[in-house]
């Protein structure tokens, strides 16, 4: 059975509102803290001769992709085997002490979702996998197969808002051992007496949720954001493209949160309150793709970019 080169596939969400929005082409250093493949750090790249770039990701498999991707822009960046809450780290290791722009797509890279080994997706048969970072130790396989019923429902709950999650997770106990992507779907299928067409396939949440709680991708993501923003120069910018409403909640909030104004009484002269305003959001709603990049990439359709900059 053949399956599609992930490269072939690959195209960048959001790719003009990000490159709008971060302003590469005024030159600079630029973080793309979620390298993938690469197609937004080649726009970045490609928009200002005095640009310069450090892309960051945990897939070391996407790292190699996209040093393919990006072999014209040799000496104007370089990349990191690291997750994306690291930025700080990383920055200071290559001796980077602010800069003018970082990126964060929070969606899986069509290099992980196609790849049948990587075990991401119930449309393709694989291993129940699902780690970023193959380095790590925990599987979707050793969730599914030794994590107690009702730690396993609570999971699928709260990281996948699924509300069937205890059927689901009472099915999954009764149906172990289960190591194939397609037999978790089916036994899932089987729990919530799917019938006929789904426009939402009924495994979908709960994947999503696997894969969430594997990579813990929530409890990261406020991290990064803090360490993105302490990296930030006046005036750089941060954008993240979320792609549900879990991550974009976190966004939002964080967000609001280090735009929020001092409230202490002007004869105050020392502030008391704790607030700093660290940041001005420049989307009060998230840029959406639009219906003719829907249709060409139907996978962009859930992606939300939300943008801050630092003041």
């Amino acid at each position: 059975m053949t399956h599609r080169d992930p490269e072939s596939t690959h195209l960048p969400v959001l790719l003009d509102e990000v490159v709008n929005f971060l302003q590469p082409e005024k030159g600079g250093i630029f973080v793309d803290a979620t390298l993938g493949l690469g197609g937004h750090a080649q726009a970045i790249l490609g928009a200002g001769s005095q640009t310069r770039l450090l892309g960051i990701d945990q897939d070391s498999e996407a790292l190699n992709r996209a040093n393919q991707r990006l072999v014209n822009f040799q000496g104007r960046y370089h990349v990191a085997h690291a997750n994306f809450a690291e930025i700080g780290e990383i920055a200071a290791q290559k001796g980077v002490q602010s800069v003018q722009g970082i990126l964060a797509d929070l969606g899986v890279s069509s290099l992980q979702f196609d790849s049948p080994d990587r075990g991401f997706s119930f449309q393709r048969e694989g291993p129940l996998d699902m780690r970023m970072n193959r380095e790590a130790d925990l599987t979707a396989g050793e969730v599914i197969n030794h994590y107690g019923e009702k730690d396993l429902a609570n999971l699928i709950f709260n990281y996948g808002e699924e509300h069937r999650s205890r059927s689901i997770a009472r099915a999954i106990v009764a149906a172990r051992p289960i190591h194939n992507t397609k037999v978790l779907a089916e036994v899932i299928y089987r729990a919530v007496h799917a019938r006929g067409y789904q426009r939402i396939h009924p495994a979908t949440r709960t994947f999503q949720a696997l894969r969430i709680f594997v990579n813990d991708e929530l409890g990261r993501l406020p991290l990064f954001i803090r360490s993105a923003v302490d990296l930030l120069s006046s005036g750089g910018r941060l954008a993240i493209i979320s792609f549900h409403s879990l991550e974009d909640r976190i966004v939002k909030e964080a967000f609001r949160a280090l735009s929020h104004e001092c409230v202490c009484p002007p004869e105050i002269t020392v502030c008391q309150c704790g607030q700093k305003t660290l940041l001005k959001v420049l989307t009060k709603k998230p840029a959406v793709p639009s219906e003719s990049e829907i249709s060409r990439n139907p996978r962009a359709r859930s992606a939300k970019l939300r943008v801050a900059e630092r003041i």
